[in-house]
């Protein structure tokens, strides 16, 4: 036998490929009907996706005792109305999709024990659960196209092996004469009872898509993971009289007759790394009920018991293993492809893990109660490898995963850390008793829906022309055809040849010999005898001849067919290179195609930039044509600012002369007034003198003292006092008057302008004597914009704190000038100040002379007193470049003593 080199597995991709797609874990919950002693319901289905927990009656959820509900969502949630072919349509179906199409896929079931796990897996007859419809789905969509049996061969090491026709047929032969295999039945009139009729047959399903160009063949193996010990249910245990039995410990048993256990079996890796059971069976199978005759087989050696709360609870995780190998057919489409490489082996397993329980509520004792510990462990393993795999993921951290703490784990790693779907299946019971075990298992699926598995990848393509199986099939019914027509040697024409033969031949005589001297009997029947072998005789010399010509005849046409065979050959060899013509111009005509189709993407591309380019262009020309209207009114505003600037600084020139001329005149008044209140003095001076050189004298009546002359007095040297520089300050010196003068400051066009006056509510009334007057304004605490639009000059009055602490008001004044808009803005064009400064000598100003009458000395510091105090306002600027101001200051002036 010439034995293939075998087939792989699909490998996983390299640990996180950058470029790989991941898709979460499907989990879906299914909710069990209540049963009929229970009475009060935990669980309620708010949605298709949502359901919510209610705390039974009595049962405290935090440490205050409040009642709390929860929710949890889910891909989909089943209700107690759901069928098991609806369910099976939205869990398994895309499974079985994916592992016809080469993809591997993992689904199980997980809940507290009575849940309703293995019904939902199994079924029973008329209500079968997720494995027998996805065994049925498989063989109807590749039962047209199977293999026979061990054309595929599976070895001990997670491969798959290729035999030719012969091969396989020696191996059957061999199977079913030296070890024939289990006799299985291909009929429902012989299934077993308690698995007939799972499905209906209106209830079947067909995968669409399927490659009719090559063949497949499923192997099947089951095992159960009991006590953390894989045994294989297929196994057969036949018993060896003769042979000594060993038991599990090494020891031989007493009687040779009695059942050995069978032995645990061990998790191997295979060179694509993926993990299998070693030593462990796997049944080639050809239809359903086939398959499910091999697992109910192995159903039947699974470890059940029954406890307080199941009556047949399951004991040990079963996995039901579905491998499916698929080759290609050849060109001619007639044999399998004998090329390993484009073998595909995909795999789908269905896991039924035992329920979680508490042996309290359950009962258990001695063996049960190791049993219920070995679940719940395997069970908290699972949890806590799917706990770090989510960590790993959402966190970015790299914790080690603990496969290798638990077989269940460790056998399903590939699936994890490779690729293929993963979907889950939650049950639950909506019973109060199982409140507290179901929220458990509801936090665990929350866990895994966000565990990511690496999404499978497609199968390659063989490169060979499609529709090889169905051009064969035709070839062969033309061929068988066209011998009919010419009545050729088939198998069904030879009992009707070999009867008009013998019907040619003359019949026998009577042989009939009553008499020992009969004379005429024999002789006639030995005529008859030479008659019918002289005819023989001919019809053999004319069989020769027809075969010689027939020989002949088919030498002649073998030549013409070796002649037609060589023509073809020839032709053949023609067409050959027209085809790598053809296919060297469709190449060409491609790369044509795949360039102009380059250059109008990129003709495209030009298109839109020059569409852009011109858009921008106008766009920039418009903002170009704006920033010149921008720039000429700019310098039309300008200019005409220019004009008014060139007016203002005439209009000041103009102002400060008079004012200059103002000041001149009023410091030749004051000089005049000083000089007159000197002669007085000395008059006075000079008469108390006299006096005193003539006592007892009386004294002369008073005259009254002359007028002032109005003549200008003779210019006398001052004093050094008056010598000394006057204190310079931003208002000119005090007038000589005893009346205070308002002055305000008149605009240049104030008679025919209109103002608005904005004086803010929180402006304090100083009581100066000084105060603005502006003639035709508004008086407003907020301006608007109707107020603005009445007036055409606009000032502010503003508040605030001196360097002295004094407060200081200041006058903001502007223009108010209309905008393009049809609105109103203001131009600040100067401002005036006005400002109270309180005497910093308290006491008075010294007499002029002493010794003198009270009336005439409190009469002459009291105008010397008014003299001093006096304010005078003037009009000037304030230290700034912003136009002239008002300011009101008071000084104290100082006399020698």
């Amino acid at each position: 036998m010439n034995r293939q080199a075998k087939g792989r597995t699909p490998r996983k991709p390299p640990r996180n490929p950058p470029s790989s797609q991941k898709d979460p874990v499907g989990v879906y919950c299914r909710v069990r009907p209540l049963g009929v002693e229970d009475e009060e319901c935990c669980i309620e289905v708010i949605s298709s996706s949502t359901i919510q927990l209610h705390a039974p009656e009595g049962f405290k959820t935090n440490r205050n005792g409040e009642y709390k509900e929860t929710q949890y969502s889910f891909k989909k949630v089943f209700g107690v109305s759901i069928s098991q072919m609806e369910l099976f349509e939205h869990v398994a179906k895309p499974l079985v999709d994916d592992l016809i199409h080469g993809k591997n896929g993992l689904l199980f079931t997980y809940g507290v024990t009575g849940s309703g796990k293995t019904f939902t897996m199994t079924g029973s007859p008329g209500q079968g659960g997720l494995l027998p419809r996805s065994l049925d789905m498989i063989f109807n969509s590749i039962g047209p196209y199977q293999t026979k049996r061990y054309v595929f061969k599976t070895d001990d090491k997670n491969g798959m092996e290729i035999q030719n026709e012969v091969d396989a047929l020696l191996e059957r032969q061999r199977r079913d004469n030296n070890l024939p295999a289990p006799k299985t039945t291909s009929s429902r009139q012989k299934v077993d009872p308690e698995i007939a009729d799972m499905i209906k047959p209106e209830e079947a399903y067909k995968t669409e898509g399927v490659d009719e160009d090559s063949s497949y063949s499923v192997f099947v193996s089951y095992v159960e993971i009991y006590n953390n010990y894989i045994y294989d249910l297929l196994e057969e245990t036949q018993e060896d009289v003769i042979k000594p039995k060993w038991n599990g410990g090494g020891t031989p048993v007493r009687q040779n007759t009695e059942f050995i256990p069978p032995q645990s079996k061990i998790l191997r890796e295979d060179q694509n790394h993926n993990m299998y059971v070693a030593g462990c069976m796997e049944v080639e199978v050809k239809s359903a009920e086939e398959t499910f005759q091999v697992f109910w087989r192995g159903q039947k050696k699974r470890k059940v018991a029954n406890t307080r709360l199941n009556r047949e609870s399951s004991r040990s995780h079963s996995v039901f293993i579905i491998k499916l190998a698929q080759a290609p057919l050849d060109a001619d489409g007639d044999n399998i492809l004998q090329d390993t490489n484009q073998v595909t082996v995909s795999q789908l397993c269905l896991v039924d893990l035992a329920g979680s329980e508490r042996t309290g509520r359950t009962g258990a004792e001695g063996t049960r109660i190791r049993e219920a510990g070995n679940i719940n462990q395997s069970l908290l393993n699972l949890r806590t490898c799917i706990e770090i795999l989510r960590e790993n993921q959402m966190c970015g951290t790299n914790r080690m995963v603990p496969y290798r703490d638990s077989k269940v784990t460790h056998l399903f790693k590939n699936y994890f850390d490779g690729e293929g779907k993963v979907r889950m299946v939650v049950n639950v019971n909506p019973k109060a008793d199982d409140y507290e075990e179901t929220l458990l298992v509801m936090r665990f699926a929350e866990m895994t829906q966000e565990v990511e598995v690496a999404r499978p990848a497609d199968r390659p393509i063989w490169g060979f022309t499609p529709g090889r199986r169905h051009r064969n099939q035709a070839f062969k019914d033309e061929l068988s055809r066209k011998l009919e027509e010419r009545g050729g040697p088939l198998e069904r024409d030879l009992p009707s040849a070999i009867n008009h033969l013998v019907s040619s031949l003359p019949p026998l005589p009577s042989s009939e010999v009553t008499d020992p001297h009969d004379d005429i009997t024999l002789p006639r029947l030995i005529e008859a005898l030479q008659n019918r072998h002289r005819i023989r005789q001919m019809m053999i010399e004319e069989y020769n001849k027809a075969a010689n010509m027939m020989k002949s005849t088919l030498q002649n046409m073998d030549s013409n067919l070796m002649s037609k065979d060589s023509f073809i050959h020839e032709l053949n060899g023609r067409l050959m290179e027209k085809d790598k013509v053809v296919q060297s111009n469709k190449a060409e005509i491609e790369r044509l195609e795949k360039k102009n189709k380059l250059l109008e993407h990129k003709f495209d591309i030009l298109q839109k930039t020059t569409k852009t380019y011109e858009v921008d262009k106008r766009s920039l020309q418009q903002e170009l044509e704006t920033r010149e209207q921008r720039l000429q009114r700019e310098l039309t505003e300008k200019r005409r600012m220019e004009q008014r600037l060139h007016g203002v600084v005439s209009d000041t020139q103009h102002k400060w002369e008079k004012e200059c001329e103002r000041r001149v005149n009023a410091k030749q008044m004051e000089m005049q007034n000083k000089l007159w209140v000197k002669d007085e003095k000395l008059k006075q001076l000079k008469a108390i003198v006299t006096e005193g050189k003539t006592p007892g004298r009386p004294d002369p009546p008073g005259r009254p003292d002359p007028p002032p002359r109005q003549t200008q007095p003779h210019p006398q040297r001052p004093s050094r006092d008056e010598r000394l520089p006057a204190k310079r300050s931003a208002s000119p010196s005090p007038l000589p008057t005893t009346t205070p003068v308002r002055l305000h400051r008149r605009s240049r066009s104030a008679g025919g302008e209109k103002w608005v006056d904005h004086k803010p509510a929180s402006s304090l009334d100083l009581g100066t004597v000084l105060q603005p007057v502006i003639p035709n304004a508004i008086q407003v605490s907020t301006p608007s914009e109707k107020t603005l639009s009445k007036c055409d000059r606009y000032v502010l009055t503003h508040q605030e704190i001196a360097s002295d602490g004094e407060i200081r008001t200041k006058l903001i004044k502007g223009e108010v000038l209309k905008t393009r808009g049809g609105g109103q803005s203001v131009q600040f064009t100067d401002i005036e100040t006005l400002k109270q400064e309180l005497a910093t000598v308290p006491g008075r100003k010294r007499k002029s002379s002493e010794g003198t009458s009270g009336n005439d000395d409190r009469s002459d510091g009291a105008w010397t007193d008014v003299e001093t105090r006096c304010a005078v306002g003037m009009e000037m600027r304030a230290g700034s470049n912003m136009g002239p101001g008002l300011e009101h200051q008071g000084i104290t002036k100082r006399r020698k003593p």
